[in-house]
């Protein structure tokens, strides 16, 4: 089965949010990179998550060479180090589908919605990269709490933000690998308010004292659009 699935590298896969979504889908029978500054940490992180899954390895690896590893990047960074980390990695990303994690987070309000100017993080770091490279948005709505443990199921769904259909599909697929639904949410554009919905449920968390709302789109989809 791993034959068949291409291989992921997470950047930011040493922090909690990459590393959570590494190990479900590690655990799900992909082969998994786990990008970092350090490649050294990466490692070390890598093999730590490996003794949580029965059968499977992490590998680690610095952000530039797991990039150039593997088929699928999954970009989890903080957001502040969301830039720099995927320009660091361009030459790994060519031709490749990057799922963006960021959300553009401003401590210490983090519960305030603070989208930066033109509406999206992920819509700007698309036009840095170019059309070279396929970007897509998913997973900024999800506990990192939660994906670290495996016992736990993942009440709540993933949007899936993208201008290109087969790199959204393929966000879909990996939220189903990682115990969750993927959802398409329109065109990249949207994902301003996938990233500003974190926010609300940072204060939702707080103000209810929730460990990790997420959300969930009610109805029964009858037929998938684009």
């Amino acid at each position: 089965m791993s034959e068949q699935l291409p291989i992921l590298a997470v950047l930011g896969g040493t922090g909690p949010q990459g590393s959570g979504l590494a190990l479900r889908w590690a655990q799900a029978g992909y082969r998994v990179v786990i990008g970092g500054r350090d490649g050294v940490r990466a490692q070390s992180v890598a093999a730590e998550l490996s003794t949580k899954l029965a059968g499977a390895t992490l590998e680690g690896a610095d952000n530039l060479a797991a990039a150039k590893a593997a088929g699928v990047v999954v970009l989890a960074v903080p957001y502040a180090a969301q830039s720099d980390t995927a320009m660091s990695a361009r030459d790994g990303l060519e031709g490749k589908i990057l799922v963006d994690v960021t959300v553009p987070l401003v401590p210490p309000k983090v519960g305030t919605v603070q989208l930066p100017e033109g509406g999206s993080a992920v819509v700007a770091l698309q036009k840095k990269l170019g059309t070279g490279v396929r970007v897509v948005s998913a997973f900024q709505n999800i506990s990192a709490q939660h994906l670290h443990d495996l016992e736990h199921g993942i009440d709540c769904d993933v949007l899936v933000c993208g201008d290109d259909n087969a790199a959204c599909e393929t966000a879909v697929t990996l939220a189903a690998a990682a115990g969750m639904r993927g959802w398409r949410a329109g065109p990249l554009a949207n994902s301003a308010a996938a990233e500003a919905l974190t926010s609300i449920l940072i204060s939702i968390n707080r103000r209810y004292k929730i460990a990790g709302a997420g959300i969930r789109i009610t109805g029964e989809a009858k037929e998938a659009g684009a």
